[in-house]
Formats: C-alpha cells, sequence, structure tokens
C-alpha cells in the first residue's frame, strides 16, 4: 500500500473512487472538497496548493492530502487528510485527521492501515496529540481509532449538522 499526495497518474482512479462515493450517497470525509470539484485536475492542483499557509483560503487550514493506493492494481482505495493546525470548527468537531475508504473496498482493514500510516506525517507535523472524531455508531471508523491507540474523550454535538461525534486522542 502507498499512501502518497495525489497525484494526475491517478487521475481516473480519483474520478472513480468519487463516482463511487456519489453513487453510493454517501460522504467523502477527509477527501478535501473532492466532491465539489468540477474536475480531478483541479482537486489534484488545490490540494497541493493548500499544504502551505500562503496559499490557504481564510476560512481553511494548511492540509495535506493523500490517497491510498493498492500496489497490486494501482487502485485508490482511500483517501486521507491531515490538517496542520486548527481552527474553530476543526477543534470543536473534526480534528487533524478526516479519511474515507471506497465503499466497495471498507471491512478490509484499509482504514487502519491507512490511519497508521498516516501518523507519521502528523510527528513530522509537530503534532504530537492527535484528535480525530468519528460519528457515533460509526464502527468502523471508531474500531479504526483504537486500533491506532486512539482514547476517547467525549461526545459533542454538532449543530449545524445536527448529528453527534465521538472524540479520540492519540498521542505520538
Amino acid at each position: 500500500m502507498l499512501l502518497m499526495e495525489p497525484d494526475m497518474a491517478y487521475a481516473k482512479e480519483i474520478a472513480a473512487y468519487r463516482q463511487e462515493f456519489l453513487d453510493a450517497g454517501d460522504s467523502m470525509d477527509g477527501t478535501g472538497g473532492l466532491r465539489r470539484c468540477p474536475t480531478v485536475q483541479e482537486w489534484v492542483e488545490k490540494s497541493l496548493l493548500y499544504k502551505e499557509a500562503q496559499n490557504t483560503p481564510e476560512n481553511l487550514v494548511p492540509a495535506t492530502q493523500f490517497i491510498y493506493v493498492r500496489e497490486a492494481d494501482q487502485k485508490v482505495v482511500g483517501m486521507l487528510q491531515i490538517r496542520h493546525r486548527f481552527n474553530a470548527y476543526l477543534e470543536k468537531y473534526a480534528g487533524h485527521i478526516g479519511y474515507s475508504v471506497r465503499p466497495s473496498e471498507r471491512r478490509k482493514g484499509y482504514a487502519t492501515a491507512m490511519l497508521r500510516d498516516a501518523l507519521p506525517h502528523c510527528r513530522e507535523l509537530g503534532i504530537r496529540d492527535v484528535l480525530i472524531s468519528c460519528l457515533v455508531g460509526n464502527e468502523g471508523s471508531r474500531r479504526t481509532i483504537l486500533r491506532n491507540g486512539g482514547v476517547y474523550e467525549s461526545t459533542v454535538h454538532e449543530p449545524e449538522l445536527d448529528r453527534d461525534l465521538e472524540r479520540y486522542w492519540i498521542h505520538l
């Protein structure tokens, strides 16, 4: 498995990943706005640009975007985003990391491995305590976080989307 920054060499796979989520009516957590981008090229360019604070829109924070590629067939099976710092929303609700696994590739251990592979990048960014949240009732995500050393802190209600989120910390 390869955890790597987006690259146009994977454009067809990224487009297929996006389409699979749209077809399933599922949320694309940790994809940095892939749902809203009109083209894969624009998404790749923005993803790379938004790593630096000076290039990041005022309402966002710098973030590193990753795709998770299965080497055997070069299929993008997951995506993960590390936010370099918090804004008010991230600090209260979303945390440092968002991630998703392609619906057809779930329950194969990819989320656990992808999160494990991302934690050294957090350490390189100087993040020593990583906040990750998941929806109450999302057992797969909860187990992924726990398998990577997550310690439950609290459950919060996110009023804009009317949902409850469990907050976990992973100490590096």
